[in-house]
C-alpha cells in the first residue's frame, strides 16, 4: 500500500514525487515512456523554476548538462526593442533551457534518491475504486504484463491528455480552445547569449539556447493559418520566423538546421477540476496553456510544490486529505487564472499599437523594462519572497 501513486514521471510528476518522498511518504511513480527520452517541449525554465531547482538541490546537476545560463533577454516587436539583464529571483540569475531527456531524468533520479519508487515503461489502464473514491491503479509493465497497486491518493501528472483525468471524468472548468500551432527545430551557429522573443501580427518566435551549442527556434502561428500541412510546414516555419523577426534573415541563412522540424497543433487552453475523492491533477493534466509564454515547466514545478505543501501532514487521514485537496484546488485557480488570461492575449498573436507604445517606455526606462521582464518570467511584482506561497 502506497501513500501516493503519481501517474506520469516527467516535470510535474517527478517533482511531485520528489517533494512527497522527502516528506516521508511512500510514493510510486508510473511513467509510460522509457527514460531517458525526449518529449515535445520548448525547454525554457523561467527564473522561479530555476530557483526551485536550486532549493530542491538539483540545479548544479542541471547546469552540468551544458545548458548555458540565459542571463539576458531581448524582446522585439514592430518598432520596439527591449534588451537587458534578466531579473534575478532567489538563486536564479536568469533562465535555463536543458533538453528534456536530461531534465526529466535528473528529476526522476532525485525522486528515487528521496525514496520514491520510479517505474518507467508502465502505462496506467484503469483505476481501482473503493467506497466511491480512487484507491489505486491498474497498469501494464514493460514486458506487457498486467499489475495493480493501491494507494491512499492517485495524482495524475500525465499531461494534457491525462489518462487519470479521463478515467475520473474530471470536468473542464474552463476551455478556451486552441489558438496557435508551434513549429520548432534546433540550429547551430546562431549568435546570442540569452533568451530572444519576437512578436508581430500573426507570428511569434523564441530563440532559446540549449545544450551542445544548439539554439531552439520556436515559431508560433495562428491555428487558422491557411494551408498549414506537414508538407508546407518548413516554408511556413521560416516565413513565420522572419515575419516575427525580420532581423533573423541573415543569422538563419548562416546557421545550420540540426534536427527535423517538430510540429505541434494540439495546444489547448483549459482548467480541469483539480481534485476529487482519492485523486488530484497536477501540471498540464489539470491546467494547460499555450506555450507562447514558455510557462509550462515552471507551472509544473510550482504546482508540484503547492500540492506537496498542502498534503504534507494530510495523506494518512481521508478527511484531512480532502481538505488539503480543496485548498490546493482553490489556490491553483487563484494563482494561475491571471497569468492564464495574459497568456491567452499573447497567444492571439495580435499585438496592438497601444500596447507596443506602452512597452516602448522600457527602451529608455530600465526600471520599467525590468518590470516587463519580470512579468514575462512570472516573477511576482510585490513583496513575495522566493520560496513563499
Amino acid at each position: 500500500m502506497y501513500d501516493v501513486i503519481v501517474v506520469g514521471g516527467r516535470c510535474a510528476g517527478a517533482a511531485t514525487a520528489l517533494l512527497l518522498a522527502r516528506q516521508g511518504h511512500r510514493v510510486l511513480v508510473l511513467e509510460r515512456a522509457r527514460f531517458p527520452s525526449d518529449t515535445l517541449s520548448t525547454l525554457y525554465i523561467h527564473q522561479p523554476g530555476v530557483d526551485r531547482l536550486a532549493r530542491w538541490g538539483v540545479l548544479e546537476e542541471v547546469r552540468a548538462t551544458g545548458c548555458p545560463p540565459l542571463d539576458r533577454i531581448s524582446f522585439r516587436a514592430p518598432g520596439l526593442l527591449l534588451t537587458g539583464p534578466a531579473p534575478m529571483w532567489g538563486a536564479a540569475t536568469g533562465g535555463l533551457a536543458p533538453r528534456r531527456y536530461a531534465l526529466d531524468a535528473i528529476l526522476a533520479r532525485a525522486a528515487a534518491r528521496a525514496g520514491a519508487e520510479f517505474r518507467d515503461g508502465c502505462s496506467v489502464t484503469g483505476l481501482l475504486w473503493e467506497g466511491g473514491a480512487v484507491a489505486g491503479v491498474r497498469y501494464t509493465t514493460p514486458r506487457g504484463g498486467a499489475d495493480r497497486a493501491r494507494a491512499r491518493l492517485v495524482v495524475g501528472a500525465d499531461g494534457r491528455h491525462s489518462t487519470v483525468a479521463r478515467l475520473v471524468g474530471a470536468p473542464y472548468l474552463r476551455d478556451d480552445g486552441r489558438l496557435t500551432v508551434a513549429l520548432y527545430t534546433y540550429w547551430s551557429g546562431l549568435p546570442g547569449d540569452g533568451l530572444g522573443l519576437c512578436s508581430a501580427q500573426g507570428a511569434g518566435a523564441a530563440l532559446v539556447p540549449t545544450q551542445d551549442g544548439l539554439t531552439l527556434v520556436n515559431v508560433q502561428l495562428p491555428r487558422a493559418s491557411p494551408g498549414l500541412t506537414p508538407e508546407s510546414a518548413p516554408r511556413a516555419y521560416l516565413a513565420g520566423a522572419l515575419r516575427a523577426c525580420p532581423e533573423l534573415a541573415e543569422p538563419l541563412a548562416a546557421a545550420r538546421q540540426e534536427d527535423r522540424l517538430f510540429r505541434c497543433t494540439d495546444l489547448p487552453n483549459f482548467f480541469r477540476r483539480a481534485h476529487g475523492p482519492g485523486w488530484a491533477l497536477v501540471g498540464d493534466a489539470g491546467h494547460h496553456k499555450d506555450p507562447c509564454g514558455a510557462q509550462g515547466i515552471g507551472d509544473a514545478f510550482a504546482q508540484a510544490e503547492l500540492l506537496a505543501g498542502c498534503l504534507a501532514d494530510a495523506v494518512d487521514d481521508p478527511g484531512l486529505t480532502a481538505k488539503a485537496l480543496r485548498r490546493y484546488a482553490e489556490e491553483r485557480d487563484r494563482r494561475w487564472t491571471p497569468p492564464y488570461e495574459s497568456n491567452l492575449a499573447f497567444a492571439r498573436l495580435t499585438p496592438t499599437e497601444e500596447h507596443l507604445e506602452v512597452l516602448r517606455r522600457g527602451e529608455t526606462d530600465p526600471l520599467f523594462r525590468d518590470r516587463v521582464f519580470r512579468a514575462l518570467a512570472g516573477i511576482p511584482d510585490g513583496d513575495e519572497e522566493p520560496g513563499g506561497p
